[in-house]
């Protein structure tokens, strides 16, 4: 992501003696979310360590967010779209807690296409990362979903052999990690990754003459940056491996080059890992003194998960459910029932009820659901008969993408007319 430099001074700080503040977060789809106020009004960010100042946008639920001294500028970042217009503005107070920045600059991006909330089931406002990271020493527990901003002046390394100590090269406000990943060739190869908290993906490498792709691979949709959607190759490696930690079996992505055509110098860069490895660790960022310490959880080698059916969905509004219900409260599927001789009548009404609404936003070709005839647009009403209104979005991925070999059947809307379709979850790299 391309945006200028401010000159203004700006930190991020604790109170006087306050050497420590614990933030609980939601980590949704491997990405964590953090409520932060901006000038008194609370609003919810991605913790994105590959972004450099706050970018605000979906501000449509909000009545309203006042921000300071705004001026118009052009964005670039990935994705393949073109460069977008923005706001940016100085002299804004962000508050975390206890945690304070009086003159916080940041942008807003108008295009209301840049909209994470449909995609994650919760509202995002959102995303900010590099000038947290600067000014403390950031404890990130993924297993107990919280963080600790440490003051650094104070803070006390421990002496644990479980824990890992690695340099973090921190270039132009990123951060970068060596690794080596392993093909199928059997070679390593040395990479130099950036530690990129906002993707929900494992890895990103990006092709050249000693990172090629592997054979088997598949065409799919990896994300969405500032700039539109992001495309590429799914497959996987041999291994992935930062300092002692070896992860087998690794997914993969190889993002389209013209995704990440806006980046104008990769210089030493060969990728990025994101939130489906970093989550296996408790991970402690020191910008300031150039390290990281890490620490792999029980689950450290838990499969990677893929797309399994080949859908992608979203929320899309609300929908009114009906239902009939009892005069006592209960949901009846009778309006009566025969003890002997005695006929009990149950008065029974019908109850609107306002869910989410959760569609088919994408789908993969080739994959099961494509094969079984699901279309973009299609409304998810049930999953192998669990309605899914009751069950945020994330869980209803996690059902449509069970385990291989799992026969899924799906009821849908389409045109006001209820569907089932039935397909077998595959990996398609197999």
């Amino acid at each position: 992501m391309l945006l200028p430099l401010f000159g203004a001074a700006q930190t991020f700080e604790l109170p006087n003696g306050q050497k420590v503040e614990k933030l609980k977060f939601q980590l949704v789809n491997n990405l964590i979310v953090v409520p932060i106020e901006v000038n008194g009004t609370e609003l919810f960010f991605l913790l994105d360590s590959g972004v450099t100042k706050p970018i605000l946008f979906n501000l449509s639920d909000k009545d309203s967010v006042q921000i300071n001294n705004v001026t118009e500028i052009t964005i670039k970042g990935l994705g393949d779209g073109r460069p977008i217009k923005a706001l940016q503005s100085t002299g804004n107070t962000f508050q975390i807690k206890n945690i304070k920045n009086d003159n916080q600059q940041l942008y807003v991006v108008l295009d209301k296409d840049m909209n994470l909330s449909p995609s994650l089931g919760m509202p995002i406002h959102g995303i900010m990362g590099y000038d947290l990271f600067r000014d403390f020493i950031v404890d990130i527990n993924y297993s107990n979903e919280t963080i600790k901003f440490y003051d650094s002046e104070s803070y006390v390394y421990r002496n644990n052999r479980k824990w890992e100590t690695l340099p973090l090269s921190i270039i132009k406000t990123k951060a970068y990690l060596d690794g080596n990943v392993v093909l199928k060739d059997a070679k390593e190869l040395p990479v130099k990754l950036l530690v990129d908290t906002g993707s929900s993906d494992a890895i990103w490498l990006f092709e050249d003459e000693d990172i090629y792709i592997p054979e088997k691979h598949y065409e799919d949709f990896l994300g969405r940056g500032l700039n539109g959607n992001i495309y590429g190759k799914r497959t996987k490696v041999n291994s992935i491996k930062i300092g002692r930690f070896a992860l087998k079996d690794a997914k993969a992505a190889f993002p389209d080059r013209k995704s990440y055509s806006a980046i104008e110098n990769l210089g030493s860069r060969n990728g990025s890992v994101g939130g489906e490895v970093l989550r296996r660790f408790n991970i402690i960022f020191d910008y300031k003194s150039g390290k990281i310490m890490l620490r792999k959880y029980g689950s450290f080698d838990a499969p990677f998960k893929y797309n399994l059916s080949g859908l992608d969905l979203q929320h899309d509004g609300m929908r009114y459910l009906a239902e009939s219900i009892s005069d006592s409260g209960g949901v009846v599927h009778s309006e009566n029932r025969d003890f002997g001789d005695v006929q009990l009548l149950f008065e029974t009404q019908t109850r609107l009820s306002l869910v989410p609404e959760i569609i088919v936003s994408g789908i993969r070709a080739g994959s099961p659901a494509h094969e079984a005839g699901l279309k973009e647009g299609d409304v998810i009403l049930a999953v192998n008969g669990k309605r899914v209104h009751r069950y945020k979005l994330q869980e209803v991925l996690e059902m449509l993408n069970e385990k291989e070999g799992k026969r899924i059947k799906l009821r849908i809307e389409r045109y006001n007319s209820d569907l089932m379709f039935t397909f077998v979850l595959k990996n398609m790299l197999k």
